[in-house]
C-alpha cells in the first residue's frame, strides 16, 4: 500500500469493533424454527383422528412452548432457510474477524505492534529470535475453515428436491463443525490481542517521514479558495516522489488563499492530521 491520510490505532480498533458488534447484534436476533404440522405440513393424520380439534393453534402453541418460533408453511420438513439466515450471520461474523486478523498481521510485520513473548514458547525451529503471530494465523486458519462450511451450509440446506431428500440429514451433522472452528478462532484472536503493544516511536517515525499525506489538506483548502487546478498542483509536488516537510511549507507559502488559512496549513504536521480519530474512537 501507500500512505494515506493519518489515523490512530485506536480508531482502526474502534472500525472492527463497531463492526463486530453489529454484526453480532444480528446474529443474537437468529430465529429458531419447527415444525408440528404432520407429514406433508396439511395436518393430514391430525385432521382424521381429530377433526374439530384447532390444529394450527395447538402446533403453534406447542412449538412455541420449546422457544422455537413455528413455521405453519413446510414440505416434510422445515425447509431451513432459518439456519442459511444463521450461518450467513456467523459467516459475516468470521469475515470481520478474519479482516482483523489479517490487518493486525500486517501492523506486527511492518513493526507497528510489538508482541509480548510467552515464557517457554518457541517462536521458530531454527531462527530463536522470532515472534510469530501465531494466535492471529491459527485464528486464519480456523476461520477459513469455518467460512467455507458455512457458506456450504446457508447455501445447500434450504435446498431440497419436491417434498424431501435426505441430503439435509447428512449435511445437518456437520453444523457443528463451523460453530467450533468459529470459537477457536475467537480464543485465538483474544489471546493474541492480549499480547499486542503498539509501537508508538516506530508509527510516529512513519508518520514522519511521509509528510506528503498532508496534500490532501492543502487541495483541499486550495480548492475551497477557488484554486481550481489544486489537485494537479499537488499532484505534481507529490506523487510518486517523496518530499520533505519544509518543500511542502515553501509550496503553502506561495498559495494566493488568506493568510490565516496559510498559517493553518503551515502549522500542520502528519503527527496531528488526524481529523477526529480520537473522539471517534472514545466514543464507540
Amino acid at each position: 500500500g501507500q500512505p494515506a491520510s493519518p489515523t490512530t490505532m485506536g480508531k482502526e480498533m474502534a472500525n472492527y469493533a463497531h463492526r463486530l458488534s453489529s454484526q453480532v447484534a444480528e446474529f443474537s436476533q437468529a430465529r429458531i424454527l419447527g415444525k408440528l404440522n404432520g407429514a406433508v405440513g396439511n395436518f393430514n393424520a391430525h385432521l382424521a383422528a381429530y377433526p374439530e380439534a384447532p390444529w394450527p393453534q395447538i402446533s403453534n402453541r406447542f412449538v412455541e412452548s420449546l422457544g422455537l418460533e413455528s413455521n405453519p408453511y413446510t414440505t416434510q420438513i422445515e425447509p431451513h432457510d432459518w439456519i442459511a439466515g444463521y450461518c450467513h450471520a456467523l459467516l459475516r461474523i468470521d469475515t470481520v474477524m478474519l479482516d482483523l486478523c489479517r490487518d493486525i498481521w500486517g501492523y506486527v510485520s511492518l513493526g507497528y505492534f510489538r508482541q509480548r513473548a510467552a515464557a517457554g514458547e518457541v517462536g521458530s525451529s531454527t531462527m530463536p529470535h522470532k515472534v510469530n503471530p501465531i494466535d492471529f494465523e491459527n485464528a486464519e486458519g480456523n476461520l477459513g475453515v469455518a467460512s467455507a462450511l458455512l457458506g456450504f451450509l446457508a447455501e445447500k440446506l434450504p435446498r431440497s428436491r419436491w417434498q424431501r431428500d435426505l441430503t439435509d440429514s447428512t449435511t445437518l451433522r456437520n453444523l457443528s463443525a463451523p460453530l467450533g472452528h468459529s470459537l477457536l478462532a475467537v480464543e485465538s484472536c483474544l489471546r493474541g490481542l492480549d499480547k499486542l503493544e503498539a509501537d508508538r516511536d516506530r508509527l510516529q517515525q512513519d508518520l514522519v517521514a511521509n509528510p506528503e499525506v498532508l496534500a490532501e489538506a492543502v487541495q483541499t483548502v486550495m480548492r475551497r479558495y477557488g484554486i481550481a487546478d489544486a489537485y494537479e498542483q499537488l499532484k505534481a509536488l507529490t506523487r510518486g516522489q517523496s518530499i520533505e516537510l519544509d518543500g511542502l511549507e515553501e509550496f503553502i507559502a506561495g498559495l494566493d488563499i488568506p493568510e490565516d488559512a496559510r498559517a493553518r496549513l503551515a502549522a500542520l504536521s502528519p503527527t496531528d492530521y488526524v481529523g477526529l480519530a480520537a473522539r471517534l474512537a472514545s466514543e464507540i
